[in-house]
Protein backbone atom coordinates (compact mmCIF):
# COMPACT_ATOMS: atom_id res chain seq x y z
CA UNK A 1 0.00 0.00 0.00
CA UNK A 2 2.09 3.38 -1.27
CA UNK A 3 0.85 6.54 0.92
CA UNK A 4 1.17 9.45 0.41
CA UNK A 5 1.05 12.25 3.42
CA UNK A 6 0.57 15.44 1.55
CA UNK A 7 1.58 19.08 3.96
CA UNK A 8 3.65 15.86 5.88
CA UNK A 9 5.24 18.76 8.10
CA UNK A 10 2.17 20.23 9.10
CA UNK A 11 0.29 19.80 12.58
CA UNK A 12 -2.11 17.26 11.18
CA UNK A 13 -0.16 15.65 8.81
CA UNK A 14 2.57 14.99 11.98
CA UNK A 15 -0.34 13.65 13.50
CA UNK A 16 -1.39 11.79 10.35
CA UNK A 17 2.00 10.25 10.60
CA UNK A 18 1.16 9.22 14.63
CA UNK A 19 -1.70 7.53 13.80
CA UNK A 20 -0.57 5.49 10.65
CA UNK A 21 1.79 4.22 12.68
CA UNK A 22 -0.17 3.70 16.07
CA UNK A 23 -2.81 1.86 13.97
CA UNK A 24 -0.57 -0.33 12.27
CA UNK A 25 -1.95 0.46 8.66
CA UNK A 26 -0.77 -1.56 6.15
CA UNK A 27 2.13 1.12 4.59
CA UNK A 28 4.71 -0.71 2.21
CA UNK A 29 5.55 3.03 0.90
CA UNK A 30 5.27 5.88 2.64
CA UNK A 31 5.26 9.43 0.15
CA UNK A 32 5.52 12.71 2.13
CA UNK A 33 4.90 15.33 0.35
CA UNK A 34 4.98 18.65 0.98
CA UNK A 35 5.79 22.43 -0.21
CA UNK A 36 9.08 23.20 -1.97
CA UNK A 37 10.83 24.39 0.64
CA UNK A 38 10.62 21.52 2.84
CA UNK A 39 11.43 19.19 -0.13
CA UNK A 40 14.47 17.31 0.71
CA UNK A 41 14.27 17.02 4.23
CA UNK A 42 13.63 13.90 5.99
CA UNK A 43 11.42 12.38 8.01
CA UNK A 44 11.11 9.26 10.06
CA UNK A 45 8.29 7.04 10.26
CA UNK A 46 8.12 3.44 11.50
CA UNK A 47 12.12 3.42 12.53
CA UNK A 48 12.60 4.51 8.63
CA UNK A 49 13.53 7.63 6.92
CA UNK A 50 11.88 8.75 4.40
CA UNK A 51 12.68 12.66 2.25
CA UNK A 52 10.07 14.87 1.72
CA UNK A 53 9.20 15.18 -2.38
CA UNK A 54 6.85 18.11 -4.08
CA UNK A 55 3.49 17.70 -5.45
CA UNK A 56 4.70 16.88 -8.83
CA UNK A 57 7.13 13.65 -8.32
CA UNK A 58 4.24 12.55 -5.64
CA UNK A 59 1.53 12.27 -8.67
CA UNK A 60 4.07 10.74 -10.97
CA UNK A 61 4.49 8.15 -8.04
CA UNK A 62 1.06 7.14 -8.43
CA UNK A 63 0.05 6.59 -4.94
CA UNK A 64 -2.89 4.49 -3.91
CA UNK A 65 -4.02 6.46 -1.45
CA UNK A 66 -3.24 10.47 -0.47
CA UNK A 67 -4.15 11.94 2.52
CA UNK A 68 -4.52 15.82 1.83
CA UNK A 69 -3.52 18.32 4.48
CA UNK A 70 -2.23 21.42 2.92
CA UNK A 71 -5.14 23.70 2.89
CA UNK A 72 -8.10 24.15 -0.08
CA UNK A 73 -6.42 25.83 -2.76
CA UNK A 74 -3.93 22.92 -2.75
CA UNK A 75 -6.62 20.67 -3.06
CA UNK A 76 -8.63 21.58 -5.89
CA UNK A 77 -5.53 21.62 -7.64
CA UNK A 78 -3.43 19.07 -7.23
CA UNK A 79 -6.59 16.36 -5.82
CA UNK A 80 -7.90 15.67 -9.51
CA UNK A 81 -4.22 15.21 -10.72
CA UNK A 82 -3.73 12.37 -8.25
CA UNK A 83 -7.35 10.79 -8.76
CA UNK A 84 -6.18 10.79 -12.66
CA UNK A 85 -3.81 8.73 -12.34
CA UNK A 86 -6.13 6.38 -10.02
CA UNK A 87 -5.37 7.72 -6.30
CA UNK A 88 -8.07 7.50 -3.95
CA UNK A 89 -7.73 11.12 -2.19
CA UNK A 90 -8.77 11.93 1.13
CA UNK A 91 -9.26 15.35 2.03
CA UNK A 92 -8.66 17.58 4.71
CA UNK A 93 -9.62 21.14 3.61
CA UNK A 94 -13.04 22.45 2.49
CA UNK A 95 -12.65 22.51 -0.58
CA UNK A 96 -14.49 19.28 -2.02
CA UNK A 97 -17.22 19.54 1.50
CA UNK A 98 -19.87 20.97 0.09
CA UNK A 99 -19.46 19.62 -3.64
CA UNK A 100 -22.81 17.66 -4.92
CA UNK A 101 -20.69 15.26 -6.88
CA UNK A 102 -17.97 14.62 -3.75
CA UNK A 103 -19.08 12.16 -0.48
CA UNK A 104 -18.70 13.92 2.98
CA UNK A 105 -17.60 11.17 5.22
CA UNK A 106 -17.65 10.36 9.20
CA UNK A 107 -16.77 6.48 9.07
CA UNK A 108 -19.13 5.15 11.78
CA UNK A 109 -21.92 7.27 9.59
CA UNK A 110 -21.67 7.08 6.38
CA UNK A 111 -18.72 5.08 4.92
CA UNK A 112 -21.00 2.49 3.54
CA UNK A 113 -21.76 5.20 1.25
CA UNK A 114 -18.66 5.30 -0.58
CA UNK A 115 -17.76 3.00 -3.57
CA UNK A 116 -14.36 2.50 -6.13
CA UNK A 117 -15.83 6.04 -8.79
CA UNK A 118 -15.63 8.04 -5.16
CA UNK A 119 -11.76 9.30 -6.09
CA UNK A 120 -12.13 12.01 -4.16
CA UNK A 121 -13.58 12.05 -0.49
CA UNK A 122 -14.08 14.70 2.00
CA UNK A 123 -13.41 14.72 5.29
CA UNK A 124 -15.29 17.32 7.17
CA UNK A 125 -14.35 20.08 9.51
CA UNK A 126 -13.49 19.04 13.33
CA UNK A 127 -16.53 20.57 15.29
CA UNK A 128 -18.79 19.15 13.02
CA UNK A 129 -17.37 16.08 12.90
CA UNK A 130 -17.73 15.41 17.24
CA UNK A 131 -21.22 17.18 16.54
CA UNK A 132 -22.80 15.00 14.09
CA UNK A 133 -21.18 11.56 16.01
CA UNK A 134 -23.57 12.64 18.85
CA UNK A 135 -26.23 13.54 16.62
CA UNK A 136 -26.57 10.26 14.16
CA UNK A 137 -27.47 7.78 16.53
CA UNK A 138 -30.09 10.02 18.22
CA UNK A 139 -31.47 11.41 14.90
CA UNK A 140 -31.89 7.83 13.67
CA UNK A 141 -34.14 6.63 17.08
CA UNK A 142 -35.83 10.12 17.99
CA UNK A 143 -35.54 12.52 14.73
CA UNK A 144 -33.21 15.75 15.44
CA UNK A 145 -34.98 18.80 14.71
CA UNK A 146 -33.07 21.30 15.49
CA UNK A 147 -29.59 21.89 16.94
CA UNK A 148 -28.37 25.01 18.75
CA UNK A 149 -24.61 24.73 19.60
CA UNK A 150 -21.85 26.82 20.95
CA UNK A 151 -18.23 25.92 20.34
CA UNK A 152 -15.07 26.41 22.35
CA UNK A 153 -12.06 25.34 19.88
CA UNK A 154 -8.66 24.95 20.48
CA UNK A 155 -6.08 27.18 18.95
CA UNK A 156 -5.05 23.75 17.29
CA UNK A 157 -7.40 24.43 15.14
CA UNK A 158 -5.79 27.53 12.92
CA UNK A 159 -2.53 25.64 13.47
CA UNK A 160 1.27 26.04 14.19
CA UNK A 161 1.27 29.95 14.22
CA UNK A 162 -1.83 30.42 16.50
CA UNK A 163 0.00 27.57 19.12
CA UNK A 164 3.48 30.22 18.71
CA UNK A 165 1.07 33.17 19.13
CA UNK A 166 -0.24 31.72 22.21
CA UNK A 167 3.14 30.41 23.45
CA UNK A 168 4.57 33.85 22.74
CA UNK A 169 1.94 35.66 24.69
CA UNK A 170 2.84 33.59 28.05
CA UNK A 171 6.29 34.70 27.68
CA UNK A 172 4.96 38.27 27.34
CA UNK A 173 6.65 38.27 24.41
CA UNK A 174 5.29 41.16 20.95
CA UNK A 175 5.31 38.63 17.66
CA UNK A 176 3.54 37.70 14.44
CA UNK A 177 -0.16 36.98 15.40
CA UNK A 178 -2.89 34.55 14.25
CA UNK A 179 -5.80 36.14 15.34
CA UNK A 180 -7.22 40.42 15.59
CA UNK A 181 -6.75 40.22 19.54
CA UNK A 182 -4.69 38.32 22.20
CA UNK A 183 -6.02 35.03 22.70
CA UNK A 184 -4.62 34.48 26.07
CA UNK A 185 -6.75 35.01 28.99
CA UNK A 186 -9.36 35.54 26.17
CA UNK A 187 -12.33 34.39 24.08
CA UNK A 188 -12.85 34.86 20.48
CA UNK A 189 -16.22 34.83 18.90
CA UNK A 190 -14.27 34.15 15.51
CA UNK A 191 -13.35 31.11 14.04
CA UNK A 192 -12.72 31.91 10.30
CA UNK A 193 -13.79 34.86 8.02
CA UNK A 194 -17.44 36.59 8.65
CA UNK A 195 -19.88 36.54 5.96
CA UNK A 196 -22.51 38.32 4.54
CA UNK A 197 -25.15 37.04 6.69
CA UNK A 198 -22.41 37.68 10.06
CA UNK A 199 -22.14 34.06 10.53
CA UNK A 200 -18.29 32.98 10.36
CA UNK A 201 -17.31 30.42 7.95
CA UNK A 202 -16.86 27.84 10.44
CA UNK A 203 -20.51 29.01 11.81
CA UNK A 204 -21.77 27.68 8.41
CA UNK A 205 -19.80 25.00 8.52
CA UNK A 206 -21.66 23.73 11.33
CA UNK A 207 -25.06 23.97 9.65
CA UNK A 208 -24.32 22.84 5.92
CA UNK A 209 -22.31 19.69 6.87
CA UNK A 210 -23.94 18.64 9.68
CA UNK A 211 -27.10 18.32 6.90
CA UNK A 212 -24.93 16.50 4.24
CA UNK A 213 -23.81 14.21 6.59
CA UNK A 214 -26.69 13.25 8.21
CA UNK A 215 -28.74 13.27 4.17
CA UNK A 216 -31.53 15.31 5.75
CA UNK A 217 -31.99 18.85 5.17
CA UNK A 218 -34.90 18.96 7.91
CA UNK A 219 -32.08 19.25 10.80
CA UNK A 220 -31.89 23.10 11.51
CA UNK A 221 -28.67 24.09 12.82
CA UNK A 222 -27.31 27.13 14.23
CA UNK A 223 -23.82 27.67 15.28
CA UNK A 224 -21.76 30.30 17.69
CA UNK A 225 -18.01 28.99 17.26
CA UNK A 226 -15.45 30.51 19.57
CA UNK A 227 -11.76 30.48 20.17
CA UNK A 228 -10.40 29.62 23.10
CA UNK A 229 -6.76 29.60 24.52
CA UNK A 230 -6.94 25.50 24.77
CA UNK A 231 -4.55 23.36 22.70
CA UNK A 232 -6.34 19.92 23.79
CA UNK A 233 -9.05 19.67 21.44
CA UNK A 234 -12.57 21.13 21.00
CA UNK A 235 -15.66 21.64 23.39
CA UNK A 236 -19.26 21.88 22.62
CA UNK A 237 -21.99 22.97 24.37
CA UNK A 238 -25.14 21.52 22.29
CA UNK A 239 -29.48 22.18 22.91
CA UNK A 240 -30.94 19.18 20.53
CA UNK A 241 -34.81 19.35 20.03
CA UNK A 242 -36.39 16.05 18.86
CA UNK A 243 -39.45 15.43 17.01
CA UNK A 244 -40.38 12.33 19.42
CA UNK A 245 -40.21 11.98 22.83
CA UNK A 246 -37.37 10.37 24.88
CA UNK A 247 -36.46 8.95 27.74
CA UNK A 248 -33.03 10.66 29.12
CA UNK A 249 -31.72 7.06 30.15
CA UNK A 250 -32.45 5.91 26.68
CA UNK A 251 -30.37 9.18 25.36
CA UNK A 252 -27.70 7.99 27.28
CA UNK A 253 -27.68 4.09 26.00
CA UNK A 254 -27.83 5.32 22.84
CA UNK A 255 -25.03 7.30 22.75
CA UNK A 256 -23.11 4.69 24.70
CA UNK A 257 -23.57 1.87 22.07
CA UNK A 258 -22.56 4.09 19.35
CA UNK A 259 -19.06 3.34 18.00
CA UNK A 260 -16.41 6.30 18.60
CA UNK A 261 -18.26 7.46 21.28
CA UNK A 262 -17.27 7.60 25.28
CA UNK A 263 -19.70 8.21 27.72
CA UNK A 264 -18.44 10.74 30.51
CA UNK A 265 -21.55 11.71 32.35
CA UNK A 266 -21.38 11.30 36.33
CA UNK A 267 -21.67 14.95 37.86
CA UNK A 268 -21.77 12.95 41.15
CA UNK A 269 -18.04 12.42 40.90
CA UNK A 270 -17.28 15.27 38.37
CA UNK A 271 -16.99 13.10 35.72
CA UNK A 272 -17.76 14.97 32.34
CA UNK A 273 -15.52 15.18 29.40
CA UNK A 274 -12.39 17.93 28.94
CA UNK A 275 -9.91 18.72 26.35
CA UNK A 276 -7.33 18.24 29.08
CA UNK A 277 -8.78 14.42 29.29
CA UNK A 278 -9.69 14.13 25.24
CA UNK A 279 -6.32 14.97 24.00
CA UNK A 280 -4.59 12.46 22.12
CA UNK A 281 -7.05 10.16 22.13
CA UNK A 282 -10.00 8.87 19.01
CA UNK A 283 -12.78 8.67 20.67
CA UNK A 284 -15.54 11.54 20.91
CA UNK A 285 -16.53 12.24 24.80
CA UNK A 286 -20.31 13.57 25.59
CA UNK A 287 -21.18 13.95 28.86
CA UNK A 288 -23.64 16.54 30.68
CA UNK A 289 -26.64 15.16 29.56
CA UNK A 290 -29.73 16.60 31.00
CA UNK A 291 -33.21 17.51 29.95
CA UNK A 292 -33.70 20.95 29.24
CA UNK A 293 -36.15 22.28 31.45
CA UNK A 294 -37.53 24.87 29.01
CA UNK A 295 -38.53 22.64 26.57
CA UNK A 296 -40.40 18.98 26.72
CA UNK A 297 -38.79 17.42 23.81
CA UNK A 298 -35.25 18.50 24.70
CA UNK A 299 -31.71 17.86 25.99
CA UNK A 300 -28.61 19.59 26.54
CA UNK A 301 -25.00 18.17 26.21
CA UNK A 302 -21.60 18.70 26.34
CA UNK A 303 -18.99 16.88 23.74
CA UNK A 304 -15.61 17.79 23.50
CA UNK A 305 -12.65 15.76 21.16
CA UNK A 306 -9.12 15.75 19.86
CA UNK A 307 -9.45 18.56 16.68
CA UNK A 308 -6.64 17.09 15.55
CA UNK A 309 -7.06 13.05 16.16
CA UNK A 310 -11.29 12.45 15.13
CA UNK A 311 -11.44 15.80 14.27
CA UNK A 312 -8.82 15.55 11.03
CA UNK A 313 -6.63 12.88 10.93
CA UNK A 314 -7.91 10.07 12.61
CA UNK A 315 -11.36 10.32 10.71
CA UNK A 316 -9.38 10.22 7.87
CA UNK A 317 -7.08 7.10 8.27
CA UNK A 318 -11.01 5.59 9.02
CA UNK A 319 -11.59 6.30 6.00
CA UNK A 320 -8.70 4.93 4.11
CA UNK A 321 -8.96 1.74 6.25
CA UNK A 322 -12.49 1.30 4.83
CA UNK A 323 -11.20 1.78 1.63
CA UNK A 324 -8.77 -0.78 1.73
CA UNK A 325 -11.14 -3.24 3.40
CA UNK A 326 -13.79 -2.75 1.47
CA UNK A 327 -13.08 -1.46 -2.17
CA UNK A 328 -9.52 -2.14 -2.72
CA UNK A 329 -9.26 -5.64 -1.49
Amino acid sequence: MKVAVVGATGMVGQVMLKVLAERNFPVTELIPVASEKSVGKKITFNHKTYSIVGLETAVNMQPDIALFSAGGETSLTWAPKFAAVGTYVIDNSSAWRMDDTKKLIVPEINATSLTKNDKIIANPNCSTIQLVMALKPLHDKFSVKRVIVSTYQSITGTGVKAVKQLENEYANKKDEMAYPYPIHKNALPHCDVFLDNDYTKEEMKLTHETKKILGDENVFVSATAVRIPVVGGHSEAVNIEFEKDFDLNEIKTTLKDFPGITLQDNPAVNSYPMPIYAEGKNDVFIGRIRKDHSHPKAINMWIVADNLRKGAATNTIQIAEYLIKNILS
